[in-house]
């Protein structure tokens, strides 16, 4: 769908620091995991692979904050990102980020922004 929304889930799923909702998205004509989380009070959302090698963030499926509830971390490297960003901010993640991805929130859902 182009320019169009595509629903993620209830906003109510994201928690503050709390687990997040993977997903997919299309980039480059291929399905590619991506994950939305909750913080400072905005969804925020991001391919899911480490800035350093493109392996998938989680811990467990939908765990992608540390345990300090501040970072988003790589279960693989211990990288670093700021959940608000996806900005480098310690560890093995060579000053590279993680890729943004386009939600909103509206009317209790999260939508993913499509913008191809």
């Amino acid at each position: 769908m182009a320019g169009g929304e595509r629903l993620i889930c209830a906003a109510d799923a994201l928690a503050e620091g709390g687990r997040g909702v993977r997903f997919e998205v299309e980039r480059h004509g291929k399905p590619q995991p991506a994950f939305v989380v909750r913080h400072e009070g905005q969804p925020r959302a991001f391919l899911n692979q480490c800035g350093h090698v493109p392996v998938e963030l989680d811990w467990n499926e939908g765990e992608f904050f540390d345990a300090s509830r501040l970072y988003l971390i790589c279960a693989t490297h211990g990288a670093l990102y700021h959940p608000a960003s996806g900005a480098c901010v310690g560890g093995r993640c060579a000053g590279r980020g993680l890729i943004p991805i386009p939600v909103v929130e509206r009317d209790g859902l999260v939508y993913l922004v499509e913008t191809q």
